[in-house]
């Protein structure tokens, strides 16, 4: 039996277990199971892996930075992001690779039109892939957050007019706290803009909501996340090392 896990902490509503399960059982994948490996912290991490005889794993909030540390190898991609999301397990070592950036780019290319100024809400792990897609992109970007020199509070009306994209890396919105969203001037944005959220549950957070109120275009995380999880398949079964 092949065995595969998304590491994380609060488990019960992602995507991962219920995608790969059904993608097992449709292409006739037997003898391998996906499941959710939720962990307090990574103290134990290389002991659980034994233990469950994983043969590869996914990496999801908050451990894509921490996760690093764990590691025995990291691809150079990876390395430059300073974060990762897939993690290969080959003869007991940790080999970790990053397939957001893949996910993210091939989703958001058909929605460009020509925009080339972006603002990234948050810095966490997907937003540092999300910066390194939008530099292979040729994508101006700021980032904001509350860990930054630039915060929330000073976003102006200027800050809005002088991007096209606004993409939310941050948690705010998934399920089950649906009623949560970044605070913008959301009166200030207009058809020129693109808001693309990381979330995918639900369809349409009122990040979107309030974008589309506004005549922008709009674009959930859910193709990026089906992306990145067929590019992590690939690695898994693939002499990528």
């Amino acid at each position: 039996m092949k065995k595969y896990a998304l590491l994380g902490k609060s488990l019960s509503h992602s995507f991962s277990e219920q995608y790969f399960s059904e993608k097992f059982l449709k292409e006739g994948i037997n003898n391998t199971e996906y499941i959710n490996l939720e962990l307090d912290n990574l103290n134990n991490l290389k002991y659980k892996i034994k233990q469950l005889n994983l043969s590869g794993f996914n990496v999801t909030i908050p451990y894509k930075i921490e996760i690093i540390s764990k590691l025995d190898f990291v691809s150079n991609q990876a390395k430059t992001i300073n974060a990762v999301n897939t993690v290969k397990v080959i003869e007991g070592k940790l080999h970790g690779f990053n397939t957001d950036v893949i996910g993210f780019t091939k989703s958001i290319v058909p929605q460009l039109n020509k925009r080339k100024t972006a603002l990234v809400l948050g810095n966490g792990g997907s937003s540092k892939a999300i910066q390194f897609a939008l530099h292979k992109l040729n994508i101006n970007w700021k980032v904001v957050s509350r860990n930054t020199d630039f915060d929330y509070r000073q976003i102006t009306k200027e800050t809005i007019d002088s991007v096209e994209i606004i993409i939310n890396c941050t948690p705010l919105g998934t399920y089950p706290k649906i009623e949560e969203y970044p605070k913008l001037a959301y009166n200030l944005l207009n058809s020129k803009h693109l808001l693309y959220d990381l979330v995918y549950n639900p369809k349409q957070t009122k990040f979107l909501t309030f974008g589309l109120a506004n005549n922008c275009s709009i674009k959930n995380g859910e193709e990026m996340l089906v992306l990145q999880a067929e590019e992590s398949w690939k690695i898994w079964n693939s002499d990528i090392r």
